[in-house]
């Protein structure tokens, strides 16, 4: 979903928010619907794959009881479609969880939109009283859009890391194991090799659905808060990327309310991520002063620069530059909570960037 901030203002933004949730809802009603019946349909063949599948185990039971009687071609004919049943039901099965968890997620994405359209409604309602309240309501409203793209923006990223990452890694292991099964009778030292293979590929899948876990949400930021949690990021990037980092920071012992600190931590994150893929650094230094009443960050690379101008105001337009891009919604995300981002940068200098926000009050 993505809002014309153009359209919006050439006329009642509030009028167009509303136009635009309810054709949302409506969209995601029909959608929901759709998926529903993908559900039920899967459902039923997962059910249809499973009971030919343990029909097939049993036949597979009886044949080893009688492994003596039965000829060679038909037990490996019952082997074969055993395997073909069971990559399908696999296949499946991981659709249908695909499906239930688009399901889940387009239900929470219409909770929001009501939610909002409610919201947006009722603000209509009391803005209709005078010039005065009419102003600060187009305030909200834009704010509401900012929301909503940063929201989509997130589930986007989301989405593109899940199916490169832990989605791919399990689809590699399926089809491992398949080639292990298969070798099993025919090749038993080269089905031991690929188990060996499997079981490293299994592990180091593993310690990337742990880090995907941690940048996704570390639990440490609850517990022991942002500065801790930014500590161990950075040392942790450092290492991975082979990069040298420094860190700095200040009255680090604070805690603030849960969504600073988050958007904090995702800042710096980002900030970082961005420096790594667009500008091919060998140092990034970052520093985190949580001391006043605004909480300053800054993150300076050597990398490549480029041109910054306009980035932030938005003179630029849409030029397709996934660095500006991304920068523009970091930007949005900060002046959401009020906040502030400079940026400077050269072709010899790297780039800095510089970030603030206020500090609100401690949780």
């Amino acid at each position: 979903m993505a809002f014309d901030r153009d359209e919006l203002e050439s006329g009642d933004p509030r009028a167009e928010l509303i136009d635009l949730l309810t054709q949302e809802i409506s969209l995601g009603k029909r959608r929901l619907t759709e998926i529903k019946d993908q559900v039920t349909a899967m459902q039923t063949a997962v059910d249809r794959e499973q009971n030919r599948y343990s029909g097939i185990a049993a036949e597979l039971r009886n044949i080893k009881d009688n492994l003596d009687t039965v000829p060679r071609e038909d037990i490996r004919d019952k082997y074969d479609e055993a395997l073909e049943v069971r990559f399908r039901l696999a296949t499946m099965r991981g659709q249908l969880e695909q499906n239930k968890g688009s399901y889940e997620l387009l239900e929470q994405r219409q909770k929001l939109f009501a939610d909002l359209l409610s919201k947006v409604q009722g603000a209509a309602s009391i803005s209709s009283g005078g010039p005065d309240s009419a102003g600060g309501s187009e305030d909200e409203t834009l704010d509401i859009i900012g929301i909503i793209r940063a929201q989509e923006d997130e589930r986007l990223r989301l989405s593109r890391a899940l199916h490169d990452g832990p989605a791919q890694s399990l689809t590699n292991f399926i089809l491992q194991a398949e080639i292990c099964q298969r070798l099993f009778d025919r090749n038993p030292e080269k089905a031991a090799e690929e188990l060996g293979n499997l079981k490293t590929n299994a592990s180091s899948a593993f310690q990337k659905v742990r880090e995907f876990i941690f940048d996704l949400r570390p639990m440490m930021l609850d517990d022991l808060g942002v500065a801790p949690t930014v500590r161990r990021y950075v040392e942790s990037f450092g290492d991975k990327n082979d990069i040298e980092t420094r860190l700095e920071l200040l009255n680090e012992s604070r805690r603030l309310e849960k969504h600073r600190e988050v958007l904090i931590f995702r800042s710096i994150q980002d900030a970082m991520t961005m420096a790594r893929d667009y500008g091919a650094p060998t140092e990034i230094s970052v520093r985190l002063d949580m001391s006043g009443d605004k909480v300053r960050m800054v993150i300076q690379d050597n990398g490549r620069g480029f041109d910054a101008s306009g980035v932030l105001d938005g003179s630029r337009g849409d030029t397709g530059d996934a660095r500006v891009q991304s920068l523009s919604i970091l930007n949005g995300r900060i002046k959401l909570v009020k906040g502030n981002v400079e940026i400077k940068s050269s072709e010899n200098e790297g780039t800095t960037l510089r970030m603030e926000l206020p500090a609100g009050e401690m949780s």
